[in-house]
């Protein structure tokens, strides 16, 4: 793994040093967040912190939807 990728669900990617909030972005995920949610290191960042929380190279994140059906 590239000393600045960032491993996002598993698989590295190119964006250490931006925000969570470009994250979700660049996953093509809603700009306002609703039913994402996002955690580096196992721990939940709230939603209200993702323009300001910029991601380092080697942390681990995890991008999850909320998926409807049955």
């Amino acid at each position: 793994m590239p000393a600045e990728a960032v491993v996002v669900n598993g698989a590295p990617r190119e964006v250490a040093g931006r925000t969570v909030a470009e994250l979700v972005a660049l996953l093509g995920l809603p700009a306002d967040g609703r039913g994402v949610a996002v955690a580096i290191g196992g721990e939940v960042v709230p939603r209200g912190t993702w323009a300001g929380r910029a991601l380092a190279g080697g942390e681990h994140v995890e991008v999850l939807t909320a998926m409807q059906g049955g």
